[in-house]
Parts: C-alpha cells; sequence; structure tokens
C-alpha cells in the first residue's frame, strides 16, 4: 500500500492531480478541499489510498491525512463508493463534514449530489461515534483568483468530470460568477455543487 507521494505536482484540476516521483507520474483523483491545498505549488507530498478492482486501479489523493481517515469512513458506510466520499469531500470540507455528523445534519448531507435521504441517516447512524469533533482539521487557503472566463471554463470542466450535464453546470457557474465574480475556481465549484 502507497502511504504518500511526494514529488513535483505536474498537472492540477479540480478534481485531479499528476505528481512525478522518481521519473513515474502518478494520477491521483482529489476533492476540492485537496485542490484548494496544492493550488499554485509546485510539489508537495499527497496521501493516498488505493483501490483495487477487478477493471481498474485508482489512486485517491488528500491533502491532509484527516481528510483521507473520513474518505475511509465514509467508505465504509454502506451505499457510499470512493466517488460518492470523494463528492462528499469536495462539497463539504472535513471540518465542517466532522460538524454535520456532529449535529446530525441531514439537510447538508442531502445536498450532495447522489445523496439520498437514507444514504444521510445511515452515514449519520454509522459515524456519530467514529468522527471526534474535536479532531484538529486545518482548513486549506483557497487558491487564487484567475480571470472570469478561466475560472468558469476549469469550473464547468471539473463538474462534468463529477457527472453533471454541462448546460447545467454552465448555467450554475455563470450565475455564481454573476453574483460574486471574484470567487475561486474552488469556490465556484462548491457553490454549483449545492446548486445542481
Amino acid at each position: 500500500m502507497i502511504e504518500y507521494i511526494r514529488g513535483d505536482i505536474v498537472e492540477l484540476t479540480p478534481t485531479q492531480m499528476i505528481i512525478e516521483c522518481a521519473g513515474i507520474g502518478y494520477q491521483l483523483n482529489i476533492s476540492l478541499t485537496t485542490y484548494s491545498a496544492f493550488g499554485g505549488k509546485p510539489s508537495g507530498k499527497i496521501y493516498v489510498y488505493e483501490v483495487i478492482r477487478e477493471d481498474a486501479h485508482l489512486l485517491f489523493g488528500f491533502a491532509q491525512k484527516a481528510e483521507r481517515e473520513l474518505f475511509l469512513l465514509l467508505t465504509s458506510v454502506s451505499g457510499v463508493g470512493p466517488n460518492t466520499a470523494r463528492m462528499i469531500l469536495s462539497s463539504l470540507p472535513p471540518s465542517e463534514l466532522i460538524q454535520v455528523i456532529a449535529t446530525k445534519n441531514e439537510a447538508a448531507l442531502t445536498s450532495v449530489k447522489g445523496i439520498g435521504l437514507k444514504t444521510a441517516q445511515r452515514i449519520l447512524v454509522d459515524l456519530k461515534n467514529k468522527v471526534k469533533t474535536s479532531e484538529a482539521m486545518v482548513s486549506a487557503a483557497p487558491g487564487s483568483s484567475v480571470g472570469n472566463a478561466a475560472v468558469a471554463e476549469e469550473a464547468v470542466a471539473a463538474l462534468v468530470m463529477l457527472g453533471f450535464q454541462k448546460s447545467a453546470s454552465q448555467k450554475a457557474v455563470s450565475s455564481i460568477l454573476k453574483s460574486t465574480p471574484t470567487l475561486a475556481v474552488e469556490q465556484v465549484i462548491k457553490s454549483a455543487l449545492r446548486m445542481l
């Protein structure tokens, strides 16, 4: 099992990272929280979780061990796979997710794409005693804003990669950028995830 990879960040999008270590490029699926933490950095250390299936070997990357632990807890819940767990961690940063579980906030969980009421209830019941609210969580600093068009394009591309329709994604992103044009791309995506 791979614990972490330290290397040069070759490519970084809101849903994926390619990190080069010893001449090998590793493609990792990441959440928006991790994207925010690595935005603008030329290199870094990313914690890894490996998913080996019959048809694929996938790597999921996390900026912090605490986020990886939450990911593992989420995937231990029946009906929550790695991509759904990543979607939850993209919509709710680790510190916020801990609060959602501690306060049994079903509404916050059901606002995430792919999470229905029963799944939200299962997550809250299964994880209520496993998640510590006092756990120290470091919020990632939001990335710097770039031009509106570039932000919109990157946000729409990320939403499409997460499984949303392009037209709906474009509509949501343009609506968000009209009201607050200075948002960073990860903030736009988080807002769009709540709208879609």
